[in-house]
């Protein structure tokens, strides 16, 4: 039986209200391989053909964390970046990722936005799941077409976040 977006976010809520910390957040993640691993929710809920990259697929009322599908057709670099005061999960559905995380080595001062350098890259590959906590930096390039699922702690469309640029 495939993975219904209604029990993805009851699981997420329990895990959440278990353990709202980091361990919360690592079950979570497991949680979100489970769901890429369902070939029938992925094609449910990041279709090939969307027509929007990000899709807000679920707002929890009570805890704020969102389901999100993007879908992203052609190659796409993403700036250095957090999530401001949350959390997220990324999650590979098809495609890969090539992430890179930073260190913040001057913050933002006088409207100018903060320095951020290059710690690591990696790739996020089909089926695996990499949690970002708070304050985190990374930076994700697409060279084509890649599905994702993400759980934001937040609705990152609501909040505002640091601006940041590489040294």
């Amino acid at each position: 039986m495939s993975y219904s977006l209604e029990q993805f976010a009851a699981d997420i809520r329990a895990a959440l209200q278990a353990d709202p910390g980091p361990g919360g957040r690592e079950a979570v993640c497991k949680l979100v391989e489970r769901a890429l691993a369902d070939a029938d929710f992925i094609a449910q809920h990041a279709p090939p053909d969307a027509d929007e990259e990000r899709r807000v697929l679920y707002e929890d009322p009570e805890l704020g964390f969102c389901i999100c599908a993007h879908v992203y057709h052609g190659e796409k670099m993403g700036g250095p970046h957090d999530h401001g005061p949350t959390w997220a999960i990324y999650g590979q559905a098809a495609g890969e990722t090539e992430m890179t995380d930073w260190r913040l080595v001057a913050p933002p001062s006088n409207g100018k936005p903060g320095k951020v350098e290059q710690t690591r890259r990696y790739i996020l590959h089909p089926g695996e799941a990499h949690t970002y906590a708070p304050g985190d930096i990374h930076a994700p390039l697409r060279r084509g077409p890649t599905r994702l699922i993400r759980i934001e702690g937040k609705n990152t469309d609501k909040i505002e976040r640091t601006p940041l640029e590489a040294v």
